[in-house]
């Protein structure tokens, strides 16, 4: 059977039927309308029957009747019934006539929607369309649904940024009074923006004023983001962010006159232009704190104020001083408070004159809190996160540090509060609404650093296994210096306390062969607990036990018996170079030994390093939290505290400590700075007195730019001086020795580069200075002179120790890559020793597949 088009209904529809009666004709016997109309009326209902339906039982149709047998006759009940009945959607036609003293109700049955059909959609996906569309199978069938799921649809084109999409309804009848309903659309092109342009700014650019809103000009580079599309609704927000940007620079009277859309002629792109009215920049004025209450000090309360007079005037400084000024009530002990913000802005002094009125405000409580959107994460999980609880004072700052520790949990990609009146003037409910975002990652990431060589990398890890706040996760990972295999599994609520509890697993292999001439290997076990001592102040603790091995390379060396050194290779007379064996010993006084013999003068300081053994650890940490954002912070600090102390047991003795300060500042979205101070130290104890290189310090590489990996630090180092003038003629790095102590600034601040935002490249200017250093005990060898016989210089070899100063500046680039993010460090070293390792350049990648 063919389809059919829809036009206007899919069956013919016939005008609402009533009539009282004694046939379908109202004049059928000759009386005056009046006179039939009050023999309609009289008499009791006997009986109630249904004609016409076929799927719909009749006790079904009764049900929505106001009427019954037994009841009068009365023409509203069976207006309103018959109302009811084309209310329910189930009928294309009812009639409700008088047959003597029986009722009837004839239907006309709605056909039954059988399946939905889109055709010629691609650029929305089927799931999207039906989301959003109300005819479903088993559904009745009605032209009004399908007028309505059509203009659905043309809305969620034109969001897409496709205004010339177009959707006819076809239907096609089946047996049983079903039918399938056929969406053909037609997507077009989608609608760009050709241009943005403003009318009336002065104080920014055409340029400054597109970076501040969402909606972006179409360009060939934007082909991944949909923001270049044309979207009505974005308009609205675009003007909220101009309003924004002015008045926060100082702009009172900042309005937008206008935000005008217009097609491109003969085209599907619009040209949006906004006419705006500047006005003059603006200083707060007096900024006052009034208040009533007997505990408050409104001398004390304006410190607290965020707003210094004489400033440029910004909008979103009123909203941080209400929000200070609550912070502040409520520690004083009002829970309470109303801050009402009296402005007056004086048009020729061009300043805005701020009082904050601070009273008692009425008592809210919080009735039911709700969480929404969770489809995975239990409730519970959310839950022990929220310092508050029903029945308890609204608290605007404990609400926000809760969505706070929710954001913290990393199972959602955003949590918003939203508070909905009950009805009772002192009552409101709060609604915690997330967005989960998917927790489990299987990765496959292969990449390339200047420092580490090729990565390579595989993992597996859930962070919210089986929505219950438990984090899994196993990962093998590979470069040219270490590869490590691993697996860890940790509790966030241990034994249903408020304290988390993990246990982890690894076997790790590294080979610094080429700046420390060692190679190590580790397998462990370890055990961690940590638990809250307040809102922002954690306590860890942990154990761990671990076998170490550390290797220094094998290397045959020749030395007389003396302990000098004879030759560290020998050339073959066909030129073949090869490591010295007992054959190439030409003498009775010369001995074949490796280069950490202990009869060897000159042999590495490293080479008391060479051991193995096991390590068991018990160490804490001590973390404190005041930032304003868990994930991206602009505003705060932290400090972190960290010790342990390897000696229950094993074979390694060491005491080791770490800490470190950050504290953030953003001045504005794209421009923000970061300070960070770390230490580090290591002290041996008991009866070895020894760090093992495998425990020191090392810096450089990322964690200090501008110096290769263990690039600064001790290191062995050898230097030849002119016998007559005492000059130094060359020097010879040595192997990196590493350190017992180090201590580091880091101070970044992330720099507006004024590309699209959809490039996803960040830049940001930084400076690091620190130094590494210090040895004990026979980890420094005695420094060792002699004359070179090859050349007759003086030779002294020693190590530096030493930790003096250095510094570098320089710009890292990130960039958001459709390849994986890439990283490039540029770096100019301020200060450094000669025998350091610098690095002007270093990059890399890794990317996921």
């Amino acid at each position: 059977m063919k389809r059919l088009v829809l036009l206007l209904s899919a069956f013919g529809r016939l005008p609402f039927a009533l009539s009282l009666g004694l046939g379908a004709s109202a004049t059928g016997f000759g009386l005056s309308a009046q006179a039939q109309q009050s023999a309609a009326l009289e008499g009791t209902i006997r009986s109630v029957l249904v004609e016409g339906n076929q799927r719909i039982e009749a006790r079904t149709v009764q049900s929505y009747l106001l009427f019954e047998a037994g009841d009068t006759f009365d023409a509203a009940r069976l207006d309103l019934s018959l109302k009811t009945l084309f209310a329910t959607g189930l009928f294309s036609d009812v009639a409700i006539d008088r047959r003597g003293d029986d009722i009837v109700v004839r239907v006309a049955e709605n056909p039954i929607v059988n399946r939905v059909v889109f055709e010629g959609n691609k650029a929305l996906k089927e799931d999207k369309l039906r989301e959003e569309v109300q005819l479903s199978p088993r559904a009745p069938f009605t032209a009004a649904r399908v007028t309505q799921d059509m203009n659905r649809m043309l809305e969620m084109y034109r969001r897409a940024g496709r205004f010339s999409a177009q959707i006819k309804s076809e239907y096609k009848p089946l047996p049983q009074n079903r039918v399938d309903v056929f969406f053909v659309i037609e997507e077009g092109e989608t609608s760009g923006v050709r241009g943005i342009s403003f009318i009336g700014n002065r104080a920014f650019s055409d340029d400054r004023l597109r970076s501040q809103i969402a909606t972006r000009q179409t360009r060939l580079w934007r082909f991944f983001s949909s923001s270049d599309n044309y979207d009505p609704s974005r308009l609205e927000f675009d003007r909220e962010q101009l309003r924004q940007l002015y008045q926060d620079n100082g702009y009172y009277d900042f309005r937008i006159v206008s935000a005008v859309a217009e097609m491109a002629p003969g085209k599907n792109d619009f040209f949006i232009s906004f006419a705006i009215e500047e006005g003059e920049p603006y200083t707060f004025g007096d900024i006052k704190v009034e208040t009533s209450l007997s505990k408050l000090d409104a001398a004390a309360l304006s410190r607290v104020a965020p707003i210094t007079s004489g400033a440029v005037y910004q909008g979103g400084k009123i909203e941080e001083t209400i929000d200070a000024l609550t912070y502040a009530a409520g520690v004083a002990g009002y829970a309470f408070v109303d801050i009402r913000p009296v402005v007056t802005a004086d048009p020729e002094t061009h300043k805005v004159n701020i009082t904050f009125v601070v009273d008692e405000g009425p008592r809210v409580y919080i009735n039911r809190i709700n969480i929404v959107g969770n489809t995975s994460t239990l409730d519970r999980i959310i839950r022990r996160e929220i310092r508050v609880s029903e029945g308890s004072a609204f608290n605007r700052v404990l609400l926000d540090r809760s969505r706070n520790r929710i954001r913290a949990l990393g199972f959602f990609k955003d949590v918003t509060i939203e508070e909905t009146p009950t009805g009772e003037d002192d009552r409101t409910d709060v609604t915690y609404r997330v967005e989960e975002q998917s927790t489990g990652e299987l990765t496959f990431s292969a990449g390339f650093s200047s420092s580490d060589g090729f990565l390579f990398d595989v993992g597996l890890a859930q962070a919210n296994l089986l929505g219950t706040g438990r984090s899994a996760a196993a990962d093998i990972s590979i470069n040219t210096r270490q590869s490590i295999a691993s697996v860890n599994l940790t509790e966030p609520r241990f034994l249903d306390r408020n304290m988390s509890a993990g246990v982890q697993a690894w076997l790790s292999e590294t080979d610094y062969s080429d700046i420390s001439s060692y190679t190590s290997s580790s397998y462990g076990v370890g055990f961690n607990t940590a638990f809250p001592i307040s809102d922002r102040t954690q306590l860890g603790l942990r154990y761990r036990l671990q076998y170490d091995s550390v290797d220094i390379n094998d290397q045959n060396i020749v030395i007389d018996l003396e302990g000098n050194l004879v030759a560290t290779t020998i050339r073959d007379a066909d030129g073949t170079v090869h490591q010295p064996t007992s054959a190439d010993l030409t003498s009775s006084e010369q001995l074949l030994v490796d280069v950490c013999d202990a009869r060897y003068r000159l042999r590495d300081s490293s080479c008391t390093s060479e051991s193995d053994g096991l390590a068991s650890v018990l160490g804490y940490s001590l973390n404190w939290d005041n930032t304003n954002d868990p994930i991206e912070p602009t505003r705060g600090w932290k400090l972190l505290l960290s010790q342990d102390l390897a000696g229950f047991g094993g074979d390694v003795q060491t005491f080791r400590t770490e800490a470190s300060a950050s504290t953030y500042y953003g001045f504005t979205k794209a421009l923000r700075a970061s300070m960070r101070l770390s230490a580090g130290h290591i002290q041996p104890w008991g009866d070895d007195m020894t760090v093992r290189i495998n425990n020191r310090f090392f810096r450089g590489g990322s964690s200090f730019r501008g110096f290769d990996v263990a690039g600064l630090g001790p290191r062995q180092v050898v230097r030849y001086l002119d016998p007559d003038t005492g000059e130094e003629v060359k020097m010879t790095r040595g192997n990196a020795l590493g350190g017992n102590f180090y201590y580091q600034g880091t101070f970044e601040l992330t720099l507006p580069n004024f590309m699209p935002e959809e490039y996803g490249i960040d830049s940001a200017f930084f400076i690091d200075a620190g130094a590494v250093g210090t040895l004990y005990g026979q980890d420094i060898v005695a420094p060792v002179e002699y004359t070179d016989s090859s050349t007759g210089y003086n030779v002294l070899q020693y190590s530096e120790t030493d930790p003096s100063l250095r510094a570098s500046a320089g710009l890292s680039v990130m960039w958001d890559s459709p390849f994986g993010p890439l990283r490039f460090d540029f770096a100019h070293v301020l200060k450094s020793e000669d025998y350091d390792r610098t690095q002007a350049f270093r990059f890399s990648t890794s990317t996921r597949f």
